[in-house]
């Protein structure tokens, strides 16, 4: 199988050969992976038992998947990434925004799914074998998984689409085994000891809602891109992108955290659970659960990756893909060691992704409003002026940059970032008046929409045309050509 060349480039028709339904496989069978599993201990780590983290989890991620899967038909329409593709809201230099949401928020859950998975690795390890549980043991396995979270990032799409189909059903599979292997132990009530993180019930019902079920979606922002724009919109609907982005949505998110619900209960894994979930294992178990460490961490992280080398492949235009993807797993890897031997970076890390969660969270609406303002037409040309060193095309703007987007993104990211609640790092000044509960991109979305929307009004919108406007080169003066189409907003 060839190495991928194709970076941020616009797609050509005849290489889009990707069904819909492939979309299912890319985000079940990468989402079964320890680092998404953890998600689902999270509302028991808060108090609660099965029936209410089940129902928090299902609407959570629901309602989530339904705000965030229609971004999946932007890339569709635009075959370039979405973060490329944002420059018809932001301007080609403007999108840059998106390039780094997206480089910065796949390295920080890259580094998470490496340190839950390498975790129960060595613990596992130490069972079977006997293997050390000290530096050399993780330094061993941070190695293996980074070396093969890389190869398949670098590889690109069409592996990384092949191992996510057997994922998505080995993986299936020895989570069942799971189910069977700690069932003896179920118990539906909150783990003994525990106490409502909030101090009530339905306090802490929503903070589980919104930081376990709704940012499942939210993390897929600047992802789903990635995957629809080799899907032809010549041969396959909107509707059944939309559908099969939805389904794989839902299904790839609640299938690994309700096992980490429970489980997490079976284990009594209240304050931990990577450890006790190890530590509890019966010895049969033991094979499966070294399985699904590696493989779904591997899985997980290079879809991860291979998103980060496509942002910074935007960012940097002389590079090529393959390239930038060397360098972000590099620096990936370089950042997971140093987490783990120079300092406790688990839970700065954790706060750095719910931060650039809810800054992303405003560039994603502005998106996904002019989408359907301009009725999914884009000029696909006008898209790549910033990667051709070019100036000019329908969406340059001023000076390659829509300032009224870019306010708008300014004044939700700004809300975003002081609703965020990731205690004991960080807790932002707006979370004393939300009752305790982490509502940040929520806010963040609606004051975005709102500023975007009043900013915009009246403002001239950019129509494709029929042929795409001839590029300036980029030592010329930088104005847009004359003939570029607007109408009213």
């Amino acid at each position: 199988m060839p190495i991928e060349q194709r970076g941020v480039d616009t797609i050509p028709d005849e290489e889009r050969t990707s069904r819909p339904r492939d979309l299912i496989s890319l985000l079940l069978g990468s989402n079964l992976a320890l680092g998404v599993v953890i998600f689902g201990w999270l509302p028991v780590s808060f108090g609660l038992g099965w029936w209410a983290s089940l129902s928090s989890l299902v609407i959570g991620t629901v309602v989530g998947s339904a705000l965030v899967a229609p971004l999946s038909l932007v890339s569709l329409r635009t075959a370039t990434n979405l973060s490329t593709s944002s420059g018809a809201a932001f301007g080609v230099r403007g999108r840059l925004l998106g390039s780094i949401i997206g480089l910065l928020l796949s390295l920080g859950y890259t580094a998470l799914t490496l340190w839950v998975g390498g975790d129960a690795m060595v613990g596992t390890l130490n069972r079977l074998l006997g293997l050390p549980a000290g530096g050399v043991s993780y330094g061993v396995v941070y190695a293996v998984l980074a070396f093969c979270t890389a190869f398949g990032a670098v590889y690109g799409y069409k592996l990384l689409l092949r191992m996510s189909r057997v994922l998505s059903i080995g993986m299936t599979i020895l989570l069942v085994l799971g189910l069977f292997a700690y069932a003896g132990h179920f118990d539906p009530a909150p783990v003994a000891g525990s106490e409502y993180l909030l101090g009530d019930f339905w306090t802490t019902w929503i903070l589980a809602t919104v930081a376990a079920g709704l940012s499942g979606p939210i993390a897929f922002i600047t992802l789903l891109g990635d995957y629809t724009r080799y899907i032809s919109p010549k041969r396959h609907s909107a509707k059944a992108v939309l559908g099969c982005t939805y389904v794989g949505l839902v299904i790839g998110l609640l299938v690994p955290q309700l096992f980490g619900t429970f489980t997490a209960l079976c284990i009594g894994g209240f304050e931990d659970y990577a450890g006790p979930l190890v530590a509890q294992a019966p010895f049969w178990f033991l094979v499966p659960l070294l399985l699904a460490a590696s493989a779904g961490s591997v899985g997980n992280a290079g879809l991860m990756l291979y998103s980060m080398g496509l942002d910074l492949d935007a960012i940097l235009p002389k590079a090529t893909r393959t390239q930038a993807t060397y360098v972000v797993a590099a620096f990936s890897t370089a950042l997971v060691f140093g987490g783990h031997f120079l300092w406790e970076a688990q839970d700065a890390m954790t706060a750095f992704v719910l931060m650039l969660t809810a800054a992303g969270t405003p560039w994603a609406v502005i998106t996904l409003i002019n989408y359907i303002r301009c009725r999914g037409r884009y000029d696909e040309a006008s898209l790549q002026v910033y990667n051709r060193r070019t100036v000019g095309g329908v969406y340059w703007f001023q000076a390659g940059w829509n300032v009224r987007a870019t306010l708008a993104w300014v004044l939700g990211a700004i809300v975003g970032v002081l609703g965020v609640d990731a205690y004991p790092t960080y807790t932002g000044p707006l979370v004393e008046f939300t009752g305790g509960i982490d509502f940040s991109f929520l806010m963040a979305a609606a004051v975005t929409a709102t500023a975007y929307l009043a900013l915009s009004a009246g403002q001239p919108r950019p129509v494709p045309a029929v042929r795409a406007a001839a590029a300036t080169p980029a030592a010329t003066p930088a104005a847009p050509p004359v003939e570029a189409a607007v109408e009213a907003g």
